[in-house]
């Protein structure tokens, strides 16, 4: 059996982990995401929990709550994209994209989804869109 994340994947398919620290968004958001056909392969309410499970994982894109009880999502963010390999993000909120325009500007992340409009079409332009693919 081919590792998570190996070659033999249907193209197209993008793979993610949800990080999020309130337990019912995160049953919320993968229920919706699976039923739109984008696979869940694992949830975290934390920065800890994230970063010991992502690399076991391997997923194609990891969807990061700006705030994460008193951790930063950006700060994680940071922590994903210095890992080796980069793990894209995409960050998620109950903000508006313009209240987060200046953290979003510096952050490596590919973009931003607010939870209202979060769906597998919008984590696929996002990850169609990343530089380099």
């Amino acid at each position: 059996m081919p590792p998570p994340g190996g070659f033999d994947r249907p193209v197209g398919v993008v793979r993610c982990v949800i990080v999020d620290d309130n337990r019912s968004f995160l049953a919320a958001a993968t229920a919706l995401l699976e039923d739109e056909g984008l696979p869940v392969v694992g949830v975290a309410s934390d920065a800890d929990e994230a970063l010991a499970a992502v690399p076991h994982l391997r997923p194609d894109v990891v969807l990061v709550d700006v705030t994460l009880g008193r951790e930063s999502g950006f700060e994680l963010a940071r922590r994903l994209a210095a890992a080796e390999p980069p793990i894209p993000v995409i960050m998620i909120s109950t903000y508006a994209e313009a209240d987060l325009a200046e953290l979003m500007q510096d952050a490596p992340v590919l973009g931003f989804v607010p939870k209202s409009r979060l769906s597998a079409s919008e984590i696929h332009r996002l990850v169609s869109e990343r530089p380099g693919k």
